[in-house]
């Protein structure tokens, strides 16, 4: 990760560990990690529940930590953009819909990319990267977040992509799949930002 957000400075300055609440919700990590942290909201709830019964009694285990994924790379990337633009929801929503871009144009087959309407997306993703200021850094392998296939369905969304038969479809396709994803990721999932050893 090319950046770590480090907040252990401002301890104190969000109550509960919680920086943003939606749309999507950001929490303070309590333990060293250089990664953002993508969790199930219940497990989360749960974590929150376990350190509030342990303050104090150093009896919290960071190793013990839920199921989760740790968001490196094309990821990290992606929320770390999210992040930054967590109070203006329709930037968050434009960001990821960026990533669903990039993710189409690096990992996805369809067969309209195959042919000079290529440039178009190129040129549309440059566009938006430098109208929201931000980048991806390292592998970009995987750039949209992960999502547990009991709340979407990928195969139905890649199936989406190569049978659109025009660019204007295939953008529309990528929008409504990367919204979906982004209501799933703010109802079902919850962050925890990078903290570096203090």
């Amino acid at each position: 990760m090319a950046q770590v957000i480090d907040i252990s400075s401002r301890t104190g300055k969000y109550p509960d560990n919680l920086v943003s609440s939606e749309p999507l919700e950001f929490r303070q990590a309590d333990w060293e990690t250089a990664f953002f942290i993508q969790m199930l909201r219940s497990d989360a709830q749960e974590l929150e529940r376990q350190k509030k019964r342990t303050t104090g009694s150093g009896n919290f285990d960071p190793c013990g930590l839920p199921p989760h994924f740790s968001l490196e790379d094309g990821t990290a990337s992606t929320i770390r953009a999210m992040f930054i633009y967590r109070d203006l929801e329709h930037k968050m929503r434009e960001v990821y819909l960026l990533a669903g871009l990039i993710d189409c144009m690096i990992n996805q087959v369809s067969p309209i990319l195959r042919t000079a309407l290529l440039r178009d997306m190129y040129k549309k993703i440059f566009l938006m990267k430098k109208g929201l200021g931000i980048t991806w850094h390292g592998p970009l392998d995987q750039v949209l977040l992960p999502i547990d296939p009991l709340f979407f369905n990928a195969e139905q969304y890649q199936a989406a992509l190569r049978a659109a038969s025009s660019m204007k479809e295939l953008y529309e396709e990528i929008r409504k799949g990367t919204e979906e994803m982004f209501d799933i990721l703010s109802v079902k999932y919850v962050f925890y930002l990078p903290r570096a050893h203090a």
